[in-house]
């Protein structure tokens, strides 16, 4: 398994305080319907967290990933260890090992309907602003 790049070797972060970040993140470009899903309890989960929310529009979907890139990247000095989705933006999935980050265009989120798939997580969901 691959895990979340460090650039800074020295600062300690936990989990909690990468998905407020990547929260946060996504609120700063008006992500909608964001929901966490802790799959620490499921059986062969393949990640710790889901965060999941959608875009209005393909530039939107782009946007959001790219800022909880770039807020991650700044804040707890790490990079993701693998991006897919970014030329379409239809869905943009950022995996930091134990938190992968799913960013959707609305239709597509409705097709794949991730939350159906994983629906025995613990479900947290989140204003949008």
């Amino acid at each position: 398994m691959s895990q979340a790049v460090p650039l800074n070797q020295q600062y300690r972060w936990t989990q909690e305080e990468l998905n407020d970040i990547v929260i946060d993140a996504i609120q700063d470009i008006k992500g909608k319907h964001i929901v966490k899903l802790d799959l620490r309890r499921t059986g062969d989960a393949p990640t710790d967290f889901f965060i999941i929310c959608e875009g209005d529009s393909n530039t939107q979907v782009k946007a959001i990933a790219d800022n909880v890139s770039r807020r991650l990247k700044e804040e707890l000095g790490i990079l993701p260890s693998n991006v897919e989705g970014i030329g379409a933006s239809n869905w943009v999935c950022l995996d930091y090992f134990n938190t992968v980050i799913h960013v959707f265009y609305r239709e597509t989120r409705a097709f794949y309907e991730l939350e159906d798939l994983w629906s025995d997580a613990q479900f947290t969901e989140y204003e949008t602003l």
